[in-house]
Parts: structure tokens; sequence; C-alpha cells
């Protein structure tokens, strides 16, 4: 929706579970005029790559599918700190969880660290008009109780009211990491919506999620670690006219889809890239596919610099051309890594192991993940000066993807640990 003189439109949604497909419907008719393109971000709570695009054979997810089907979708996307707050604020800003020096649910990024720019910020800043519906930011002090409002948003963001809110946090509870219907089912009709409003053929879709979360594996029913079933997270952009072609005039290119009619098939995804991805990478891309200019890279340090980005641009996986043949896009995959880290208080499990206060963090989980393996050192942190001391060693986690991929058989003391520790710095 253009602001006076601008000549772009934006439409910005972030969803989790309870979001509405109404406030869509009411907010963007005016888009619709425009040549500029929307963007519409979903954001989804605690979710791993538990789809039928990504693979599964139980879940039913037909809607997230049939946007795979017209999307690039990361097999390898990584978030940076496997916990909400940390997460968001992160891929937000386009910062690493130790620049934004947010480790836990108690502190406002813009005060305690830098005032950093965040996507939808900047979108604003170039034109667009902003809005958010349900869970973007994390609530709370991390985003200084207003879901960093005004400086993100040009309306107050929107949320259903506490008691319809607790309600669907009980029905995701329930349901939705077993059949992941309640989740198909709203973002099958957000989607809709685009199709009735005649806003597929000009809104991206980017599609994630904050972290993902353990179901058993490796004894825990959550989230909070490195491994890869708390860190793999799925990621997929549709871009009209370049990972899928412009609809035709009535064309329904996301129809509602029902997850339990069992006559529905399962769609194949796009295009596919295997290459590792990172979080921190929505915003130089997101930028870059909309057309504005790609923030810098950071200096170090850049807690200074309001507007730059620590994640990689991610724009030429969806250069296509002479492609067309290979679903799968080319790299040199042995030469990337995807960060993540997690903070501790203590070497042994206590009562706040998984959710440290910073002031009570003593220990920080550095990993990083390659093609081949998944590397952690757990090493000194001082949280008055937001340091790690790599020199001191309390323990260390190395897994081999391909011949232990649930990640279970610790290698580390089996190896030259030592020798990897150049790779931890991003």
């Amino acid at each position: 929706m253009p602001t006076p003189g601008s000549g772009r439109g934006f439409l910005w949604l972030g969803l989790v579970l309870s979001s509405v497909c109404v406030a869509l419907g009411c907010e963007t008719q005016a888009n619709s005029t425009t040549d500029a393109l929307n963007i519409l971000l979903i954001i989804v709570d605690d979710l791993r790559p538990s789809l039928g695009c990504y693979g599964d054979k139980l879940v039913r997810s037909p809607n997230i599918d049939q946007l795979a089907s017209h999307s690039l979708l990361f097999q390898n996307a990584f978030a940076q700190q496997a916990v909400c707050a940390p997460s968001r604020v992160s891929f937000l800003t386009g910062r690493r969880p130790d620049t934004t020096r947010l480790y836990d649910f108690n502190s406002y990024w813009r005060v305690h660290a830098g005032n950093f720019s965040t996507i939808p910020q900047y979108f604003k800043e170039n034109g667009y008009v902003t809005m958010s519906v349900g869970k973007v930011f994390h609530p709370g002090i991390t985003s200084n109780h207003t879901d960093d409002s005004p400086y993100s948003w040009s309306f107050p963001p929107y949320h259903p009211s506490s008691e319809k809110y607790e309600n669907t946090k009980r029905k995701i509870r329930q349901s939705y990491f077993a059949s992941v219907s309640y989740l198909d089912t709203q973002v099958g009709r957000l989607l809709s919506a685009l199709d009735d409003l005649q806003l597929a053929n000009s809104t991206i879709v980017a599609f994630t999620s904050d972290h993902g979360w353990a179901l058993g594996e490796h004894g825990e029913w959550a989230k909070y670690s490195n491994f890869d079933v708390a860190t793999h997270v799925p990621l997929m952009f549709y871009v009209p006219g370049r990972t899928a072609s412009l609809p035709e005039a009535g064309e329904k290119l996301f129809p509602y889809l029902d997850p339990f009619d069992s006559a529905s098939e399962l769609m194949e995804p796009g295009r596919q890239s295997m290459d590792l991805v990172e979080l921190v990478s929505l915003f130089p891309t997101l930028a870059g596919l909309a057309g504005l200019q790609v923030p810098p890279r950071c200096p170090v340090p850049s807690f200074h610099v309001e507007l730059c980005r620590e994640g990689k641009n991610l724009l030429k996986h969806f250069r296509f051309r002479d492609l067309e043949e290979d679903p799968y896009l080319p790299g040199n995959p042995r030469e990337l890594i995807a960060y993540s880290q997690y903070p501790r208080p203590a070497d042994f499990p206590q009562w706040n192991s998984d959710k440290p206060s910073l002031k009570d963090i003593k220990i920080m989980g550095y990993s990083i993940r390659t093609i081949d393996y998944r590397y952690t050192v757990w090493v000194g942190f001082n949280p008055d000066e937001f340091l790690a001391n790599f020199s001191d060693i309390h323990a260390g986690e190395l897994y081999f993807v391909d011949s232990d991929p649930l990640q279970d058989h610790n290698m580390y003391n089996d190896s030259q640990g030592g020798d990897l520790f150049q790779l931890l710095m991003p």
C-alpha cells in the first residue's frame, strides 16, 4: 500500500498460528493497484522441517506443500539460536546474537546493544506500509513491549485477544506437531486470500520458523540446544515470475486444500537448494528481491552502525537462466557454514539450564554446521563484557552427518577438536 508519492507497495504480515485472514483482506486492497512487489513473511513458532515438502511421509501439509511447489525451497536452513526472542531479533535485524547481545528474554536490543534497523523498518523507510499480525517480534521486554512500534510498523501491530490467543496456544500444543493440520489450515486460508484479492502475481511470500523442536530426540521435548532438531528450520520463497510463472487472469495459484482430504496428492517442491543457509540472510535477501539496495555487510564491531547485515545475500539462488534442467542449484557446498549458539549457566543441569538470564550465563556453546558435520565447543563466557574465552574449553561435540544423521554419537574426544576453532567465528 503506497504512501503518497512513493510509488511502492508493501504488505507485511508476520504469521504465527493465531493470525487472522480478515486483517489481510481489510488492509491490502490498495496494493493491487501498484507495480511494486508486496512482501508476505510467514513466521511459525517452533516448527522444524516436518512437512510433506521436506520429505515427511506422515505429516499432511498440503497448503504449505502447494506453496513449496511454486517456491525456491532451502533444504538446509538454520536458526542462530534455538529460542524465540533471540532468534527473531537476530533474523529481523540481520545480526547474530553476539551482536544483538540478546540470549534471553530480558532486554531490548536498541538500548542494550545498538539502535539497529529491522527488516520492516528498512522497508518502511523506503516508502512501504508495514503491518504485523500475531507474533513477529517476541512480546515483552525484547520488543520494548510494543513489538518495536513505531520503529518497524506503520500501524500498531494487531494481536488477538488474550483469551483467544491462549486458546490458540493450547490448540497448537495439542495438535500441530502431530499433523500440522492447524498450521496448514491457517497458512492455506491466508494464501488463498492472495488469490481472492488478486495479489498472487505481485506478492513475494517467505515462509520460515524461528527454530526447531526436539520431539524426544536426545531425551528432550524442547528446543534449547545446538542440535539439528533445534536449529534446522523450513525456509522457502515464492517470487512471482521467478520461482513460478505468473498466474493467468482468474487463475488460483493457492487454492485452499483440505488437509484431511485423503484424495489430495503430495506436491513436490519447485526448485530446491541443498546449500547451507542461515536465517540472518532474510534481511538482505528480501531487500534484494524487492529491488531495494541490499544493506552493506557489517564491520567488526558494528554496534555503532544502524543499518548493516551479517547474513549473506541469497539472491544468486533466484537466477534461474540456463538452469531449467536441474532442479538443484549448483554451488560449492563444502565452503558453506551455518553458525548457531546456545548459553548455559553451568556444566551440569540445573533449574535454569535451558533459559538462563544474561547475568547467569557462564558458558556459551558455539556450533558450526557444514554439509559433512556439526561441531560444537562449549567455552567460558563473561556476561558483563559479552566475551567468550576460547582457551577455556568446557566440552565439545562432533557429529558426522552421513554416518550419524541423528547426532547421537559424539566423536569429539576421538578427533583433533582444536583444529576446528578457526571456523567458529562467522
